[in-house]
């Protein structure tokens, strides 16, 4: 998979689907922070129900800040780290562990498409620059003239 990148800058589009993502994920996080809290207060580990809770926000307060720092290098590997977090919040509430799968499948799937999306978008921007094919052709005197019906004419 050549999309995926552990480190290092993405395209615009790319940092703008990861974060996204990320925000999303804050929301299912806490939300599963709030559920670990109400089972070990129900239950017999009622000591830990606040740590849960703590630890649970403060993930999710991760994801808000990953999403920001998506635009440095580092942002991405912060974001593969929160990743394997939420993943890893599945000891505590197991059903956590599907919440990190759909997750993960959305960070790769924003990563590889968003590569995808940013590079044709550079492509276009150079197009549109006339550095690379646009549809015009050079005419022997040296100017464009553009290309109709999107076959070659010769003699007309």
């Amino acid at each position: 998979m050549r999309g995926l990148v552990l480190y290092g800058q993405t395209g615009k589009f790319t940092w703008r689907m990861l974060a996204t993502v990320l925000v999303g994920q804050s929301l299912c996080v806490f939300f599963g922070a709030l559920v670990a809290r109400g089972i070990a207060a129900s239950g017999d580990d009622a000591s830990h129900s606040t740590a849960y809770l703590l630890v649970g926000s403060g993930l999710a307060l991760l994801c808000i800040v990953g999403a920001g720092a998506l635009r440095r290098p580092w942002g991405v590997t912060l974001g593969w780290f929160i990743q394997v977090a939420t993943l890893a919040s599945a000891v505590v509430v197991p059903m956590m562990f599907f919440v990190g799968l759909i997750f993960l499948a959305l960070w790769v799937t924003c990563l590889v498409q968003g590569g995808r999306v940013d590079e044709a978008q550079a492509r276009q921007a150079l197009d549109a620059d006339g550095e690379g094919p646009s549809g015009d052709r050079p005419a022997p005197d040296g100017t464009t003239r553009p290309v109709q019906g999107g076959a070659d004419r010769v003699g007309e």
